[in-house]
């Protein structure tokens, strides 16, 4: 009788180095910052090659862990046992799933439970549709896979499993998609935002249903405790928890450190998300993808059987989300365009459907093929949502031209709209005193500002807390259906907010959510839908204490070149030299000098129309500096215009004649 197989030796930690003739790769600690490093930068490699297709990061550490495993680079045995040999997967796995943890904490630190209770009826029935229709279609699914490809397993535990498996919606992959393609704070990204954070909490309990009927003990009674305990836990959670988490947040005062002690959860999320959320994303979460990927062996589908059982479960899969989530679109009196759409974005996958494989294929509810054919279904769905949208769906179009583009108008008393944009509190003391003192003093020319807070969307961005910032978008501050409390507000416009209530300018808050090479696309665009007649945009620079100014870097200034070429009304660039100081000024201490130069052409006839409403200001006294050429030359920007080459050439390119302005400008100066 031939004796057992020895179990595999476990790694020793630490080496004593190359120099004492020992194999560093032979230990646990050095091999897994190999794996680390190899992991980082093959995946940023390849979610920089797939950035132009707009697709977001989880596509490319899904494809990166199945090329490092036998699907591709691991089909090499030295490659694969080298790098990752099977004694190094229990450390890698126990990596991984600790990464997978923190991910799952911030998740369920940054759910808002408040905001899934006061979900419409529409984005409800819409999310129970995309639910109901996949899983009842992964049931029929079931049978065929136990019939071919998966014989001999459990009926009910499969059956639980295909079908979350093909119901899941990938809430944070869906908001990064969202914002990438500026639907975010449109009516179809607030709906599947909603109906994605329903399907988020549906999946999780399907998820836990499943894991309490699977396992090697086959009594139904180890899965009434498994669902007694996890329920219990909740309840912990809710009644003993939170109350000592709410005397917490009484003792951390807002804006005060807070103490290391208290960092759990609840108010303090902010602070527990900046700490950890770079380490795990970045670092963590991608050695996850690649423990699944290790385990995806595309070579297990062989044959036409195999690859038509693919073409299956992925037509099962869109066809229960799209049809389900259509139909029912269609019935709360959708168009037709955005329902297609929100079926094409409530198809999304992502992690939690890798969770819920990993859970089936540990426990062997899931073998080696099914698991694959399910990974590369997950992975086809999400790729081509972003280029299906874009297809289908493309709300940004501009609209007709409007009227009243500029400061300048024939009729003075209509209503002024102004964008003013800001990076953060730094610039908004200013921008607060600026609009004092446009604001006039006409009962009919009413100033509406419309705050519009920038917000540069990294890959470090948290999904959650995007759709936090965006749900106001638009929203009148003292609309309190969109929130009970100030809690989840951004704090950057209560300023705004205040300085609404004790003015007569109306003000309405608004959130730009997208890269610094594009978010000038959404600034123009909301200029446009709000028929604004001025952007205010922050300078690149702002001043130092010792009265130097210091640069914010070269991407806020090519912001701001890329809106003054694209902008369908007037732009405005805000040097902030402390106007007024850092507080805000009340209308009766308002006290400025204001010159405007006049060299003439039509630019400066708006800088002197906008230096005339601030003259309308009672605490303003403005100053006007005509500069006059001599006969035969003029000043005016733009006459007898020379466009020349950069090159050594210096070749014209265009030679224009502004003679007419003169004329505008004489007639203009005369009726102020």
């Amino acid at each position: 009788m031939a004796p057992p197989a020895s179990p595999v030796a476990p790694m020793k930690a630490t080496s004593n180095g190359s120099f004492q003739g020992e194999n560093p790769l032979d230990f646990a600690l050095p091999l897994l910052i190999l794996q680390i490093c190899l992991v980082v930068v093959f995946t940023r490699t390849l979610a920089f090659l797939l950035k132009p297709l707009r697709q977001p990061r989880v596509i490319a550490e899904v494809i990166g862990g199945i090329l490092l495993g036998p699907s591709a680079l691991g089909r090499s045995e030295k490659f694969l046992h080298t790098v990752f040999p099977a004694k190094s997967m229990t450390v890698l796995d126990t990596v991984a799933n600790i990464g997978l943890l923190f991910f799952l904490f911030l998740i369920g630190l940054e759910l808002d439970i408040r905001a899934i209770r006061r979900t419409g009826k529409k984005s409800l029935g819409i999310a129970v549709a995309g639910i109901t229709l996949p899983f009842v279609l992964g049931v029929f699914t079931s049978f065929v896979l136990r019939a071919t490809v998966s014989k001999g397993v459990s009926q009910g535990p499969f059956l639980v499993f295909i079908g979350v498996a093909l119901s899941i919606t990938a809430f944070p992959v869906l908001a990064r998609i969202l914002a990438e393609l500026k639907l975010l704070t449109t009516d179809v990204g607030r709906i599947a935002m909603s109906a994605a954070a329903i399907n988020d909490v549906a999946a999780w309990i399907l998820l836990a249903l499943a894991i309490a009927l699977t396992g090697t003990n086959t009594s139904p009674l180890v899965s009434v405790w498994v669902l007694l305990c996890g329920a219990g836990f909740i309840g912990f959670c809710i009644f003993a928890l939170r109350p000592l988490l709410a005397m917490m947040a009484r003792r951390s005062p807002d804006g005060e450190p807070v103490k290391e002690l208290y960092i759990c959860d609840g108010p303090f999320a902010g602070v527990l998300i900046e700490k950890i959320e770079d380490l795990v994303s970045g670092l963590f979460l991608p050695l996850y993808f690649v423990s699944s990927g290790l385990k995806t062996n595309v070579a297990t589908i062989s044959g036409g059987l195999s690859w038509g059982l693919l073409v299956l479960v992925i037509f099962t899969a869109s066809f229960g989300k799209i049809v389900g989530t259509v139909a029912l679109s269609m019935m709360c009196k959708v168009h037709f365009r955005e329902a297609l759409a929100l079926g094409f974005l409530m198809n999304t996958k992502g992690l939690v459907e890798l969770i819920v494989l990993n859970i089936g294929k540990d426990r062997k509810v899931l073998n080696d093929q099914t698991f694959a054919i399910f990974v590369l279904m997950a992975l086809f769905t999400t790729f081509i949502t972003t280029p299906l949208v874009m297809a289908i769906y493309k709300p940004a179009r501009r609209g007709a031209p409007y009227k009243n583009r500029s400061v300048f108008r024939k009729n003075p008393d209509t209503e002024l709209r102004m964008l003013a944009c800001f990076h953060s509190t730094r610039n908004i003391p200013t921008m607060i005193n600026l609009i004092e003192s446009s604001r006039g003093t006409r009962k009919r020319g009413r100033l509406t500002v419309y705050a519009m807070h920038l917000m540069e969307l990294s890959e470090r961005s948290s999904a959650i807390s995007m759709v936090h910032k965006a749900r106001y978008n638009g929203l009148p501050f003292w609309n309190k259906k969109a929130d009970d409390t100030n809690s989840n507000k951004d704090h950057m416009v209560i300023a705004f907010e205040a300085y609404e209530q004790l003015s007569t300018v109306k003000v309405r808050p608004m959130t730009a959510i997208s890269s610094l090479n594009d978010i000038h696309e959404d600034i123009c665009a909301s200029a446009h839908h709000k028929s604004v007649a001025m952007i205010l945009l922050p300078f690149h620079k702002h001043q130092r204490l010792d009265g130097t100014m210091e640069s914010l870097g070269n991407s806020f200034r090519s912001v701001n070149e890329r809106v003054l070429r694209h902008a369908p009304c007037s732009v405005g660039i805000l040097v902030d030299r402390g106007l007024g100081g850092t507080a805000q000024v009340s209308a009766s201490d308002v006290s400025y000098n204001v010159v405007v130069a006049f060299f003439g052409g039509k630019d400066d006839r708006e800088a002197l129309a906008y230096g005339m409403r601030l003259a309308e200001h009672p605490g303003i006294v403005m100053t006007l500096v005509k500069f006059v050429a001599p006969p035969g030359k003029t000043l005016i920007f733009g006459a007898k215009l020379v466009g020349i080459t950069s090159d050594k050439n210096k070749k014209i390119l265009k030679e224009e004649d502004c003679g007419d302005e003169k004329e505008d400008d004489e007639s203009f100066l005369g009726s102020t």
